[in-house]
């Protein structure tokens, strides 16, 4: 059943879509000028780069990696590939589940509170709904934790999603702590190694 909203929650609405658009192209400039700054493509430039930062590094990435699930207008694809790249395999993968599984946690506990009006600040209404219907299943919980493991799920809309539901917060944080390992991987392998496997296998 939809909602009827006010017409303050539909300017806000709007706001938060033209900050979200505007996020992907500040994404786009960064990934940019990271390429140009040859850190992207340069092994010791990326070990300079680490090093430089070395101490509040991972502290920011892990608050980025938190507010981009929290408030999903930053794509998440790119910065848990970015961690890979500027931190290693093992640290950008501790570095990314931190950030992901705690914003994740924070995500769930903000629907709990604030209900459907929260999550369609973010999301289509449509896409919503959708996703919704599903609630009603009795194979949803199956269902979230294959979108939790999953690299290509659209995992933000999943987690508000699941706030509505009656599962418990401890529930939850298992489900996390087990399925999100297997996408955090997935997806920066796919996008790290990906094109390499395209190219290997065009040549």
């Amino acid at each position: 059943m939809k909602m009827k909203l006010s017409k303050r929650y539909l300017f806000w609405q709007k706001v938060i879509q033209i900050i979200g658009f505007a996020a992907l192209i500040a994404t786009g400039i960064l990934v940019f000028w990271l390429y140009r700054l040859g850190i992207l493509n340069d092994s010791n430039a990326l070990k300079d780069f680490v090093n430089y930062y070395r101490f509040w590094g991972p502290f920011i990435f892990i608050l980025v990696q938190i507010i981009q699930v929290v408030f999903p207008i930053i794509p998440g694809g790119v910065t848990t590939v970015a961690g890979f790249l500027i931190f290693g395999t093992w640290q950008g993968f501790i570095y990314n589940y931190l950030g992901i599984l705690l914003g994740s946690v924070i995500l769930f506990l903000l629907v709990r509170i604030f209900g459907k009006k929260f999550i369609l600040l973010f999301v289509k209404e449509e896409t919503f709904y959708r996703y919704e219907r599903k609630l009603d299943t009795p194979g949803y919980e199956r269902f979230f934790i294959f979108c939790m493991a999953s690299p290509i799920s659209p995992a933000d809309v999943m987690v508000m999603v699941t706030g509505l539901t009656n599962m418990s917060l401890k529930r939850f944080v298992v489900i996390l702590l087990i399925a999100k390992p297997l996408s955090i991987i997935g997806y920066s392998y796919l996008w790290i190694f990906g094109g390499d496997i395209i190219k290997s296998i065009l040549s």
